[in-house]
């Protein structure tokens, strides 16, 4: 029997059997999203029992997307976007254009009409960074190489994909089938070839006038947004109250996204997005971020619970080839795309693979972008209940993904000799050019990570005429720091192998500035195997890291940002000549 449950009992039966699933699903070895998304499955008016009321679910689901939208802006850093640009943003934009063209041809074989096709392909193209971000952090690679372009491709897709929420409700007109806009334009039709031109004007018009409202959005925010909320922040933070802090993180995350909304008529999750992304400009942001990241949690549960109630269950027994051709294209298609394109700009198998993985599933975006295809009129409910079921398959079977890409890789070594030849073609930046000059190569400086301190470090080192040889495993980094006339290895310098291409046995000193200082104490077994001689010095963030170190005897050690940069570089310049401070560049 149906009850229709207020507030207080939405929340609590939301939660609770969000909380018990979700824990089954993480015993299970499955995420906790998939538990979520079968709670809102029997909370739904799909399956018999109690029935929750959908337009308060709605609401609520609302609220999750704006602070999930919120968490992806506050952890979006255009720096690290930038480190992996030249594969993240071509591999992205031209795996989700192959998606999209996938889903929307397969939608188009079974009748649809463009508009619902599009919006299904859109749907398949972009992989949930939830589901991503949790899967790289249980296999301990989020802050490697291979972690770094899989977060930033699924950045760029993300973004992608809020501009196609911009950009789909003044289209729904033009892509939508029987909706009163398209018949009247095609009545018009009928009659004249004017009212055609008149109305093709009129969605023109619209386009231009969405945009033009994002746009002055995008520059308040990165102009005056950029000034207020750090100093609103700050205000806040003197009055010493954890609560009042909270507080303001929320109601500015909520407060923007609701006046992008009703102002601008930007979507809640792309307002929401760009006050993550500006409050992260503030020093208060690692705090902003771990303050409200209960809530935003609680939310987002909300969220894929409210989306789970819309799942009809029967689509799996009326269509079950039709689920499978998604799933299909959604772990085969999809990772099969990612992978090629990796390869194809010269990176090794096990990145291609890594990425595929990666891309292997769909999530919150999806959802975001079927609910508002069908809000819209164009995505016919069959899509949502079909897009959540690859959802809730691809999420499940993901981690079996990619407990699959190490035997993967050694099956296709074993049996494909272009498998072979594509892993272990050489890598132009693995090691430094023969006609690197000898002052590189004896007595040099050995530098492990190109981050903020990296980069100090080395500019005080160029000021002062003392070379040193760049250690970073991002590879178009490298490559800049080549055309820039500087020593630079492109590896991971936990692999002696990368440590001896920089020619570690002659160095003077080894200075360790990478995100990972504890992977120093690999760095200084090489390094000391080699070279017994050889002086270390380390980069930490914290006393426990900087006592650890310093009782294990790893070397120099200090911990911080700014001054730590400053007085690491002032510590490596004073072993080779006087320090002068009057010709090391300023930080901009």
């Amino acid at each position: 029997m149906d009850h229709n449950l207020s507030l207080v009992t939405t929340l609590a039966g939301g939660f609770a059997m969000a909380l018990a699933l979700g824990v089954a699903a993480e015993r299970l070895r499955v995420p906790a999203l998939v538990g979520y998304l079968l709670a809102g499955i029997i909370l739904g008016p799909a399956t018999p029992g109690v029935v929750a009321d959908l337009t308060i679910a709605s609401q609520l689901s609302e609220i999750g997307v704006m602070l999930l939208m919120f968490g992806v802006g506050l952890h979006f850093s255009l720096r690290d976007l930038m480190a992996v640009k030249r594969i993240a943003i071509p591999g992205a934009v031209a795996q989700m254009g192959v998606a999209t063209l996938l889903g929307t041809l397969l939608a188009k074989l079974w009748g649809w009409e463009w508009g619902g096709a599009l919006v299904l392909g859109l749907s398949l193209s972009c992989a949930s960074t939830v589901v991503l971000l949790k899967a790289l952090e249980a296999r301990g690679v989020l802050d490697t190489m291979n972690g770094r372009i899989a977060v930033g491709w699924l950045v760029v897709e993300d973004l992608a994909t809020v501009l196609v929420l911009v950009l789909l409700p003044p289209l729904a007109g033009l892509l939508g089938d029987g909706s009163p806009a398209t018949v009247d334009a095609v009545a018009g039709a009928v009659e004249s070839a004017a009212p055609v031109a008149e109305a093709s004007r009129s969605v023109w018009l619209t386009i231009g006038l969405t945009l033009l409202q994002v746009s002055a959005f995008i520059a308040l925010m990165m102009v005056a947004g950029r000034r207020l909320i750090p100093w609103l922040l700050w205000q806040v933070a003197r009055t010493g109250s954890r609560e009042l802090f909270t507080l303001a993180v929320v109601a500015i995350a909520i407060g923007i996204a609701y006046g992008a909304a009703m102002w601008f008529k930007v979507s809640f999750a792309l307002g929401a997005f760009f006050a993550g992304m500006v409050m992260r400009e503030s020093q208060f942001s690692q705090r902003a971020a771990a303050e409200s990241l209960p809530l935003r949690d609680a939310f987002s549960v909300l969220f894929f619970v409210s989306v789970g109630m819309l799942f009809e269950p029967s689509v799996l027994l009326h269509a079950p080839f039709k689920t499978l051709a998604v799933v299909t294209i959604i772990i085969l298609g999809k990772a099969a795309a990612a992978a090629a394109l990796v390869l194809a700009f010269r990176y090794p198998m096990n990145t291609a693979l890594t990425v595929a993985a990666s891309l292997a599933q769909i999530g919150e975006f999806s959802f975001i972008l079927a609910g508002l295809g069908i809000a819209v009129g164009l995505l016919p409910k069959e899509g949502m209940s079909l897009i959540l079921a690859g959802a809730l398959i691809t999420i499940a079977f993901n981690p079996l993904v990619f407990a699959a890409v190490k035997p993967v890789r050694g099956w296709l070594l074993e049996r494909y000799a272009w498998a072979r030849r594509l892993d272990a073609r050489p890598d132009p930046y693995a090691m430094l050019p023969m006609s690197t000059s000898r002052e590189y190569l004896e007595g040099q400086v050995v530098l492990t990570g190109y981050g903020r301190v990296g980069q100090r470090i080395a500019q005080a080192l160029k000021a002062h005429g003392i070379p040193y040889v760049v250690v970073e495993q991002n590879r178009e980094c490298v490559e800049d720091l080549r055309k820039a006339g500087a020593a630079a290895v492109c590896g991971d310098a936990n692999d002696p192998a990368v440590l001896i291409q920089a020619h570690i046995a002659n160095a003077a000193m080894l200075v360790v500035a990478t995100p990972s200082p504890l992977d120093a104490r690999q760095m200084a077994e090489t390094a000391r195997t080699l070279n017994p001689d050889i002086e270390i010095v380390v980069r930490t963030h914290n006393d426990d890291e900087s006592r650890l170190l310093r009782g294990e005897g790893v070397g120099v050690v200090f911990y911080g940002e700014e001054e730590l940069a400053r007085s690491m570089s002032r510590h490596v310049v004073e072993r080779f000549k006087p320090y002068d401070e009057d010709i090391v560049p300023a930080r901009h």
